[in-house]
């Protein structure tokens, strides 16, 4: 065997090695959460409990946080969201990349210039006008404020443009007007960047705290983060239960990135390959 294959698998086991230590130090917290939500209920944070699992801190967290209402007011939320982001990012997306009009620099700039606005600066002037269209302690609240996102515009807009025009213009020919073509042509070979947007928006929603916490006082309206910060306590933590409800909190948005992360992976590594 030849000196430069020894040197090639060399530094193929280092890049391995280095992934592999990589990958262990960003799963050891969900590994510490994991394991410690088994430990016995009053116990101090451990990583491995020399006393029998159990299933038991899940059973008291599931009550005690009422999950089943947070689930279904956070899917709610992230979902209608996620929905409204999708139809807005893409049509606008859709205008920045194909369509010509005077101005149109400028607008993706201001498009580009709202992701550097922290959403924190905005709560003020968004809280005045949710509380002049009565939206305070309603689900238009925790929606309509981040119903329209720039990341998403600028996503969509630079997928669309790997995307040849020819193709636009056969369905031109064929008779297809913008919106059909939107609809049946780019949209359907958008859908690496369509999934990114959905995980991007749909996880942020999920793990949300501030709107919450800020334009909801309701009960009824609670998420699931607003859920698990009623697990922290001043002076002592019950650390087995708190770590049983992150891991409720968390189990759902992780089974939804493995399913799309495919398809995530390839909406990133693609989009932006033009100008």
């Amino acid at each position: 065997m030849s000196k430069q294959s020894w040197n090639f698998k060399y530094t193929d086991f280092f890049s391995l090695g280095v992934l592999i230590f990589g990958a262990f130090i960003v799963v050891l917290p969900l590994l510490v959460v994991f394991v410690t939500s088994f430990a016995p209920s009053g116990t101090s944070l451990e990583i491995l409990p020399n006393n029998k699992w159990s299933l038991a801190n899940y059973r008291d967290a599931w009550q005690r946080g009422n999950f089943l209402l947070a689930f279904a007011n956070s899917t709610l939320v992230a979902v209608a969201v996620t929905a409204f982001q999708i139809v807005t990012s893409a049509l606008a997306g859709y205008a920045l990349a194909r369509l010509k009009f005077r101005g149109k620099q400028a607008l993706l700039l201001i498009v580009l210039a709202t992701l550097v606005i922290p959403f924190q600066l905005l709560v003020i002037p968004i809280f005045l006008v949710l509380k002049w269209g009565h939206l305070i302690n309603t689900y238009g609240a925790l929606i309509l404020p981040t119903a329209v996102n720039g990341f998403g515009i600028f996503l969509l807009r630079q997928y669309f443009q790997t995307i040849p025009v020819e193709l636009e213009e056969a369905a031109a020919i064929d008779g297809a007007n913008r919106l059909q073509i939107l609809w049946r042509v780019m949209l359907p070979l958008a859908r690496p960047a369509l999934v990114t947007l959905f995980l991007f928006t749909f996880i942020g929603e999920w793990n949300d705290l501030f709107k919450p916490l800020v334009f909801t006082t309701r009960p009824e309206l609670r998420t699931v983060q607003l859920a698990l910060a009623e697990f922290q306590e001043q002076f002592t933590n019950n650390w087995s239960l708190m770590m049983a409800a992150v891991a409720i909190a968390t189990i759902p948005v992780m089974v939804l990135f493995l399913i799309g992360q495919r398809q995530f992976i390839q909406g990133i590594a693609t989009t932006g390959m033009k100008n």
